[in-house]
């Protein structure tokens, strides 16, 4: 089996600087990369990953747990970290709780059990204190999307509120004075933030904020369609629904159609996300753009910066964008 000094033999430099190079914590020119890379691949030379864990106390890998990795959003978020994980010479091992809490339990005990240098997590249920109480005995962890309360780890949230504010304004100037929100799980910060920011909205306006106009239970496709028919079948259909994530607002449009509504000639609707299907469904998704891709890498950003015991920023928050599509018609009879 080729060594480290084969390969700085082979290329004609240090060993110090081949270790710097593969592990990503140097930059070099063209031509020495070039050689280095040309004599790993040579000697087919494979780093000793036992030595190196006992010689720096490290294992160059972290844990990303995530809701579900079949869902587009959760999926470019681990994309972007993967990506920026390989970047710096880190492994990533990624677990799906599917929304279970013994799995996130789980992982969080593989970090105990120093099977991993940290951990990036994403949650989409509130926490009882569980992962609170476990959470707190670590340092190296990273929360990105939500909130776990209790806990003084560094975060990595986008502008929720202001991102619901935009949506509902954008109803309201189309001259929609009945609008129904639709929303995840209550206790989530993001359900929490969001909520706020369509009442803030409707405030502003003088509208009346509604109790029975807003239902909330779950960000899933089955969610909207239960929630939109409950809507339309006592007889009092809004004009214009704000629904809190796109899948959400695919179950609302699915639903629409059973009950035979047009989106948006009867009812508008509006999403968050900008989830990659949200241009594709018919009619095209009016909805709220979140930067999925930079929360990955600032978050990553982050786990290294604990990991080499520098200050990581306690909450970075990122802005929003409406993106404007043909899902909201304007209303002509703006009479409450």
């Amino acid at each position: 089996m080729a060594t480290l000094n084969d390969v700085a033999e082979a290329a004609g430099v240090s060993p110090t600087l081949v270790s710097r190079y593969l592990n990503h914590r140097i930059e070099l020119p063209a031509a020495t990369r070039k050689r280095i890379d040309e004599a790993v691949a040579r000697l087919d030379y494979r780093p000793n990953l036992l030595a190196k864990r006992l010689s720096t106390g490290r294992t160059e890998s972290i844990s990303l747990v995530t809701p579900e990795i079949a869902n587009p959003f959760f999926a470019e978020l681990a994309a972007a970290i993967e990506a920026e994980a390989e970047r710096h010479g880190y492994a990533v091992y990624i677990s799906s709780t599917h929304g279970d809490p013994a799995r996130a339990v789980d992982a969080i005990r593989r970090l105990a059990d120093q099977h991993v240098d940290g951990l990036i997590m994403m949650t989409n249920r509130p926490d009882d204190g569980t992962l609170a109480a476990l959470l707190r005995r670590h340092a190296n962890v990273v929360l990105v999307d939500e909130d776990v309360p209790g806990v003084d780890l560094p975060r990595i949230f986008v502008e929720n509120e202001n991102g619901a504010y935009l949506a509902a304004m954008h109803l309201i100037e189309a001259g929609h004075r009945d609008i129904a929100l639709i929303g995840g799980p209550p206790g989530l910060l993001s359900v929490r933030e969001r909520l706020a920011g369509f009442e803030r909205a409707m405030r502003e306006r003088g509208l009346p904020v509604r109790p029975e106009r807003m239902l909330l239970g779950d960000y899933s496709r089955q969610f909207g369609h239960e929630a939109l028919l409950q809507l339309v079948d006592r007889g009092e259909r809004p004009t214009a629904i704000l629904a809190c994530s796109d899948y959400i607002a695919v179950g609302v449009l699915q639903a629409a159609r059973q009950r035979g509504l047009a989106v948006p000639a009867d009812m508008s609707l509006v999403g968050f996300d900008d989830m990659p299907f949200a241009e594709l469904v018919d009619p095209p998704l009016t909805t709220v753009r979140q930067p999925v891709a930079e929360m990955g890498r600032i978050a990553f950003e982050r786990l290294v910066a604990l990991l080499g015991n520098t200050e990581a920023a306690p909450l970075t928050r990122l802005p929003v964008q409406l993106v404007v599509r043909r899902s909201v018609a304007r209303r002509q009879d703006k009479s409450p």
